[in-house]
């Protein structure tokens, strides 16, 4: 039963990362209909920037301080995140917003690769894993029989947070209103007044920063940062935008967590091990789009006439 438990938390501490990275592909979507599969990339940027702060801004006399360091490296991340991602959308996909979906699929396939070369060119060392800083407090928090690091705590934490004020803030907000208004049909909230183009830069943005944040407490938490973690966990995120039904923020983040939970389970206790952790993810996911095409939380695509 510990074993379980812990794996259980093991499973949380990593769906609230993919939370936040899918929140993202599920807010681009919703809006614009694009699979942006260069969002992955804008978590791993983010993540090397804030590494870059700490090592080339931060003086070593803060680097300890986790209580300092960790806000100038969050800041650092999400605006590298956030500048990346509001470049890619004004130069790689806003030429391409009215062309046949295909050709934004395949330019986000061609940002995702240049990301991680201009990584690697930016870092020398980048084509190894990177030792990322600890910059939060070093202990185990005990819950009943169960460990789970601060950091990992803090990731759950920062995730359902974040999720909670992301709906609120589309749910309740002028500009969430107009986001919606622009995912419903954008040339109708143009003669509202809504300017498109202003809200989908803002979608962008918020799934950045979100990305940018989930980034630099990913780093954190394992102390350890590759070029190729933002291909691998993106295709988690997208898998997990896609299971809890893509354009719905709360299906998202579930998703997110039952693919947290799959992957530590299923290499804990179905056959294979976690060598065979990432196919039970996509059996699963197969299994719910067979029975329900839209996912756990989506709506049924209305053909329009």
């Amino acid at each position: 039963m510990t074993t379980l438990l812990q794996q259980i938390a093991n499973g949380l501490v990593q769906g609230a990362t993919i939370g936040l990275i899918a929140l993202g592909y599920t807010m681009v979507y919703g809006i614009i209909q694009l699979i942006n599969f260069a969002h992955g990339e804008v978590f791993m940027v983010g993540t090397f920037g804030a590494l870059a702060v700490y090592r080339w801004v931060l003086p070593e006399s803060v680097q300890d301080q986790w209580y300092v360091a960790l806000p100038l490296m969050l800041l650092g991340g999400i605006v590298v995140a956030v500048v990346v991602a509001v470049l890619m959308e004004r130069f790689a996909y806003r030429p391409l917003r009215n062309a046949p979906r295909l050709a934004p699929l395949i330019t986000a396939l061609g940002v995702s690769v240049a990301l991680q070369e201009v990584v690697r060119l930016w870092f020398p060392d980048a084509e190894a894993a990177q030792s990322f800083p600890r910059v939060f407090v070093d202990a185990q928090v005990d819950l009943g029989p169960v460990q789970i690091s601060a950091t990992g705590l803090l990731l759950i934490v920062v995730s359902v947070v974040l999720s909670v004020l992301l709906q609120t803030y589309v749910n309740r907000s002028r500009m969430g209103r107009a986001m919606r208004a622009t995912s419903q049909d954008r040339d109708t909230a143009r003669l509202m007044g809504v300017n498109p183009d202003r809200v989908i830069v803002l979608t962008f943005v918020l799934g950045a920063a979100l990305a940018g944040v989930a980034g630099v407490l990913y780093g954190a938490h394992l102390n350890s940062v590759d070029t190729n973690d933002g291909f691998q966990t993106g295709i988690f995120a997208f898998t997990a935008a896609v299971l809890g039904g893509i354009g719905s923020l709360r299906g998202a983040v579930i998703g997110a967590f039952i693919i947290g939970l799959i992957k530590t389970l299923g290499g804990q206790y179905l056959p294979g091990g976690t060598q065979y952790d990432y196919v039970w993810i996509f059996v699963v996911l197969i299994l719910v789009l067979v029975f329900r095409p839209q996912g756990l939380f989506g709506e049924a695509e209305r053909v329009r006439a």
